[in-house]
């Protein structure tokens, strides 16, 4: 059974790669710069340097695959991520269909299902329906929003600043990339799941960022304010940092997108996770802040 696992050096892959290990798997891993992995797994696992933009590369390491797990590797950063998105899961979609590769479990998110208006989401709801016609057998893991975003915003909050353009009272999924992994490998694993299928992981609750900010004020020991800024806001900070105007728009669009959605599917049983962010944010977020500044 040979499983391919992509971004093998991210908060979600490194996990799954762990997961398999431990399983009795190993896992064939297309990276980049192979000196990025664990140097404690590197010699157990099936390593193909190359690059996923790379259609020739994705074709010949995912060939005679049982399982592919796909995470679009387009950045944010892009001018056109949509299209980006989709010209770099072509080729797995033609080895899906040509019945090179028989599953393929996809990395996706909240919000892929509008299909439209959703910014750089919509790259993930164009995959989902390029590996729906297929024929092979398809799983959508739409997740929520990662808990490690918010290590993207360490400078902040060690000022007692969260900000966001998202409405403050507006319940969403929030979720441990760790978590993720599990339940990536347990997908990758279980042999039962045929045709298309979606599954939402959302960790434990629906917070909102007024509740983000209060639980992060008690898990880093210092107080946490909430910053509501304008799109128009957003858009002037990534503007003066250099992004072209489709990064821009896609970055926007994935906040205005999933204002107020409603997640497909359901919050139930099987898309709840167990991991808190209080938790989370103690171990990860607060020795990377310093010492609170005496009030």
């Amino acid at each position: 059974m040979t499983i391919v696992v992509t971004t093998p050096t991210g908060h979600v892959g490194s996990r799954v790669v762990r997961l398999l290990l431990q399983a009795g798997v190993r896992p064939r891993v297309l990276v980049r710069d192979p000196g990025r992995l664990d140097a404690g797994v590197r010699d157990r696992l099936d390593v193909r340097r190359g690059d996923l933009t790379d259609a020739a590369f994705v074709r010949d390491a995912t060939k005679g695959a049982r399982t592919v797990f796909w995470v679009d590797p387009t950045p944010h950063t892009d001018a056109d991520p949509i299209g980006t998105s989709q010209r770099t899961a072509a080729p797995l979609a033609d080895a899906a269909r040509a019945g090179d590769v028989a599953r393929v479990v996809l990395l996706s998110s909240i919000g892929a299902e509008k299909r439209d208006g959703a910014g750089h989401i919509d790259g993930l709801g164009r995959i989902e329906e390029m590996l729906d016609a297929t024929g092979a057998d398809v799983l959508h893991l739409r997740c929520g929003y990662f808990f490690t975003n918010l290590l993207l915003d360490v400078d902040a909050l060690a000022r007692g600043v969260l900000t966001t353009a998202a409405g403050p009272h507006a319940p969403m999924p929030w979720v441990s990339p760790r978590d993720i992994g599990d339940v990536v490998a347990a997908r990758l694993l279980g042999e039962s799941w045929k045709g298309r299928v979606v599954q939402g992981v959302y960790g434990p609750e629906d917070l909102t960022y007024t509740q983000v900010a209060a639980i992060l004020t008690g898990a880093l020991g210092r107080p946490i304010g909430l910053e509501v800024i304008s799109e128009d806001d957003i858009r002037e900070g990534l503007r003066s940092a250099g992004l072209p105007p489709g990064a821009v728009e896609g970055i926007v669009g994935m906040t205005a997108g999933t204002r107020g959605l409603k997640p497909d599917p359901p919050r139930d049983a099987v898309t709840t996770t167990p991991t808190h962010l209080a938790g989370w944010a103690h171990t990860h977020l607060r020795p990377l802040l310093g010492p609170a500044t005496p009030a």
